[in-house]
């Protein structure tokens, strides 16, 4: 990759050193010109007007997306971010009482508390697919419990917001293919971290967020529904964009997954994502990838050198998303530590709250969440190495 061209496009660099961006990545020039330029056109000619002379970039938001994730454009619906988008996508499904929803231990608490929802409001159950020893799904568990003909949807991230391993996602859609099984797939932490393909993947439904790995603006993100199925899911709630009034008494809902948006939108955002997504592109997937694979691979060895730090990451792949402990030190001290550096130095803290399952599974309460994105460097990485070494105890 032409890394020094990377890191042109981010300005942000030559100022602080960003290991957020599980959180929010750095929107490179692109991007940033799609969303300003938008906004510059609002104001010499109206939100109206604005969006009319940018129809042909709107529709092409769609099919760079798609691209993206080996999609066709009317399988994609743009929403205003990933958990409405999920959301959206999770109320359509027609789950009752007794059936049943598998999902894995590192699943968002913003998604598992619908679960809990529609088991108090429909009686639906759920059932916790157990991890095999290196700390991911255990695919043979899930088999196992896939040939329970109650189960009705499997649904878990791709990759977990604290870390965690890269899920078998490919082996877990064939499996739930198999079983005649929907498979809702959240992937904010994997859509511009690693290659996603919807048709290798095998699932039904994908959510994902415009501002992490992706570098798109906040406030935006987006929803593959599988053709086939698209007509079969009757959206949570409907209007005059998703669906047409016939009649005083009937309306018809569209065909295109586009009945999971709503006709209001932030337009620059939008067009923002579409420039995130050709921008990803532009740059591939799979090295893309690769690098960040290297850069992750090359903090956590430097993190062995750190006196007091215990690395939490599991699993046979895993992300750019680095998360440890510092014995001594709370993850609000290392965040506020990292930040008050002559560099800031931009690090997370991610906790039990969002990620319950998992997090008292390993008694954890807290960890810190170092991100790599592939614009990043190993210098920077040794800048972060230094500064935990001076860091203070307590």
């Amino acid at each position: 990759m032409n890394i020094e061209q990377l890191r042109a496009d981010t300005a942000a660099v030559e100022r602080l050193i960003h290991f957020n961006n599980a959180g929010a990545a750095l929107m490179p020039a692109p991007v940033i010109q799609a969303v300003t330029g938008h906004l510059e056109l609002e104001t010499r000619l109206g939100g109206y007007e604005a969006a009319a002379e940018r129809t042909v970039e709107l529709e092409n938001v769609y099919a760079s997306i798609g691209r993206l994730i080996n999609a066709q454009p009317d399988e994609i619906a743009v929403i205003e971010n990933a958990t409405r988008a999920w959301d959206m996508a999770f109320y359509s499904l027609p789950l009752g009482p007794g059936d049943v929803v598998l999902t894995s231990t590192t699943e968002y608490a913003g998604n598992y508390i619908p679960y809990l929802q529609l088991q108090q409001r429909r009686g639906i159950e759920i059932r916790i697919i157990p991890n095999d020893e290196q700390g991911q799904v255990s695919l043979t568990a899930l088999q196992d419990m896939l040939g329970d003909k109650r189960v009705a949807l499997v649904s878990l991230p791709a990759i977990a917001t604290n870390g965690g391993p890269v899920q078998p996602i490919e082996q877990i859609g064939a499996l739930a293919r198999a079983a005649g099984v929907l498979f809702l797939l959240d992937a904010c932490q994997a859509v511009g971290q690693m290659p996603i393909d919807v048709q290798k993947i095998g699932c039904h439904l994908l959510a994902a967020t415009s501002r992490k790995y992706l570098r798109g603006p906040r406030g935006m993100g987006f929803l593959y529904v599988e053709k086939g199925l698209c007509q079969n899911l009757e959206p949570a709630f409907l209007d005059l964009h998703a669906a047409s009034l016939l009649t005083p008494q009937s309306f018809e809902i569209r065909a295109d997954a586009r009945r999971f948006e709503n006709w209001e939108c932030n337009v620059a955002a939008k067009l923002g994502l579409g420039a995130a997504a050709d921008y990803t592109l532009a740059q591939g997937m799979e090295p893309m990838w690769q690098r960040i694979q290297q850069l992750a691979g090359y903090l956590r060895g430097r993190l062995g050198e750190v006196p007091g730090i215990t690395p939490q990451d599991l699993g046979a792949v895993k992300s750019g998303i680095v998360t440890f402990t510092r014995q001594g030190s709370s993850a609000a001290q290392v965040q506020q530590w990292l930040a008050g550096q002559a560099k800031r130095i931009n690090v997370s803290t991610s906790t039990v709250r969002s990620t319950l399952l998992d997090m008292q599974q390993r008694g954890l309460q807290e960890v810190s969440r170092a991100s790599v994105h592939a614009y990043n460097t190993e210098s920077e990485i040794d800048t972060l190495i230094e500064a935990l070494l001076r860091m203070p105890q307590g």
